[in-house]
């Protein structure tokens, strides 16, 4: 039997407040996340690994370009930013790195949302 050498830690749960919960639902379901539950002013979906997106209603404006409360990483980094542009959102160009390559999309509430190319440890 082999060793699971992944941490034991992942990430359960990120919160965003959002102006229009269905709103940002969609734009996240859109874009890959799977919808686990909607309400009215409150939604879950799910990214890869099992970690949840709880969209609630914010009780206060969020100004727009405001850095969302955590940042995304992709497997096709190229990809994803043309199907995003193919939706019609506003993403930058992608930078580049020696770590990641980047870029950062409006996302719902006016939202700047970083994404990054994954460089987890053992993947192909």
């Amino acid at each position: 039997m082999t060793q699971d050498e992944r941490p034991i830690f992942a990430i359960g749960h990120a919160r965003m407040p959002v102006h229009e919960v269905a709103d940002a639902c969609d734009f996240f379901a859109r874009h890959g996340m799977r919808e686990i539950l909607r309400r009215e002013d409150f939604a879950i979906l799910e990214l890869r690994g099992g970690t949840h997106l709880i969209l609630a209603k914010a009780e206060q404006r969020i100004p727009p370009g405001t850095r969302a409360p955590f940042d995304l990483m992709v497997d096709d980094i190229d990809a994803v930013h043309r199907k995003f542009v193919a939706d019609g959102a506003d993403a930058t160009p992608i930078e580049r790195g020696n770590i990641h390559d980047s870029f950062s999309v409006t996302g719902p509430s006016g939202y700047a949302i970083p994404i990054n190319s994954s460089h987890v440890a053992g993947a192909v």
